[in-house]
């Protein structure tokens, strides 16, 4: 093994024995830097590359152990870094992730894996860069089977939509009419005509419920060019979206019994003095957070496994909205003072809150009528972040507080805020200041 010693400056106020990892996908640049043995107020640093197998990595954690490093700091390069940090935590190692876009390198110098260790290292030893937020291992798991059905619901609907363009180019508009052409009746009618069925009258016949009362429509729709080949792409699609649907099921339990070991683990952790009776009458996690409007049984979940059940890592709301991207950033350049992006943050949580808000801010409560409060003035994007925060608040502190139920506050509340009396004299100035002569004569 190939390592480079160098003496090095003594610095103030850093991490005596810190160790940086350029991490790649085969291999990690590690760069060591320690106190020197003989000469006080110096540095010593050692560079070396390490496989990225499991047996170089243990051996690696023995050899910082034996060093007496405090911290290894690694980027977050896609998938790579997992093998390093899980390994290296398990060895005893404090861990820090960080962003790669905190460490970039200055403009103007060399780049190479070496220089960038090195680069990772200083910046480490100097306390200059902020660890992200990496959930146990219980959360994670959860986070693999959160987001997996995910991806096979979005897959399943590109099936669902691929079915649709048969349809149309067979010339059958069956979703003209149906509202869902996956429904019972929409299945069986597709089935029927897989199955050689070409009648019209036959086909709509076939149809269940509210769709009973459209058969003449149906029946025109139904009247097109349904061929032996459109019936053999729509039996392959079907098929892939019935065996999507299974795993999407299997998933959804998985994920059930996953959160119920995952919050009772939590709440035992917790050490709460709470009575048996208390605890059964306590609604579980997922049940709480679906009392949110525009929040389901799947978001909820969702938004547990991007969380996790513990907030000691976010100390208040205002954390997890910085830390989720939901809040604006500040600019601030001499006298002017300006907000910036709300940056990219966490894709997975992100998107399930803005499906959140969108759907809240269509209801009848507190949250749809704050949507509508900002939409006129900031627009939609905008008002959809705020209500997205509102919601985020909302969920730090139902899990914050195992004891804490949501209660709506209405959609008049901020209505009920105003002072009658302020707000008919400025009403009224802003009426006199047009030219009119206002008298007020209160109602009976």
């Amino acid at each position: 093994m190939d390592v480079e010693t160098e003496e090095i400056e003594a610095i103030e106020g850093l991490v005596e024995r810190v160790a940086a990892i350029d991490v790649a996908k085969a291999s990690g640049m590690v760069c060591m830097r320690l106190p020197h043995l003989a000469r006080e107020g110096r540095r010593v640093q050692e560079v070396w590359n390490v496989a990225a197998t499991t047996t170089a990595v243990l051996e690696l954690g023995d050899r910082l152990l034996c060093q007496g490093v405090t911290r290894v700091v690694m980027e977050a390069t896609g998938s790579y870094w997992k093998v390093f940090f899980f390994l290296l935590e398990a060895r005893g190692l404090e861990c820090w992730l960080v962003n790669a876009r905190e460490v970039k390198n200055v403009p103007g110098r060399p780049k190479t894996d070496k220089l960038d260790a090195v680069w990772l290292a200083k910046l480490a030893e100097r306390g200059m860069l902020r660890p992200s937020f990496v959930p146990p291992k219980p959360v994670r798991q959860l986070r693999d089977l959160t987001r997996t059905r995910t991806v096979l619901t979005e897959e399943r609907s590109r099936h669902k939509q691929r079915v649709e363009k048969i349809l149309e180019d067979a010339q059958v508009k069956l979703s003209t009419v149906a509202t869902d052409i996956f429904g019972v009746s929409g299945r069986a009618m597709m089935e029927a005509m897989i199955a050689g069925e070409r009648n019209p009258s036959v086909l709509a016949q076939m149809a269940k419920g509210r769709m009973a009362a459209k058969k003449d429509a149906l029946a025109l729709a139904l009247t097109g060019q349904f061929e032996e080949h459109h019936a053999f792409l729509c039996r392959t699609l079907l098929d892939s979206i019935d065996h999507l649907t299974a795993q999407i099921d299997k998933l959804s339990e998985r994920i059930t019994r996953a959160i119920e070991e995952l919050t009772a683990h939590d709440a035992g952790a917790a050490g709460h003095n709470r009575t048996a009776a208390g605890d059964r009458n306590r609604s579980s996690l997922v049940d709480r957070l679906d009392a949110i409007p525009g929040v389901g049984p799947t978001t909820a979940q969702i938004l547990l496994a991007e969380l996790g059940p513990d907030m000691s890592v976010f100390p208040t709301p205002d954390h997890l909205a910085s830390w989720a991207k939901l809040c604006p950033r500040t600019i601030q350049s001499g006298t002017k003072t300006a907000t910036g992006r709300t940056g990219k943050g966490n894709p997975w949580l992100k998107g399930v809150l803005g499906e959140a808000a969108m759907a809240a801010s269509r209801t009848d409560t507190f949250l749809g009528a704050r949507y509508r409060r900002i939409v006129k003035r900031r627009g939609h994007k905008k008002a959809l972040v705020a209500v997205a925060r509102t919601i985020l608040v909302i969920v730090w502190h139902l899990i914050n507080n195992p004891d804490t139920q949501y209660t709506d506050l209405g959609p008049d509340y901020h209505q009920r805020l105003i002072d009658p009396t302020r707000r008919t004299r400025d009403l009224v100035r802003q009426l006199a200041a047009l030219g009119h002569q206002v008298t007020l004569t209160p109602a009976a």
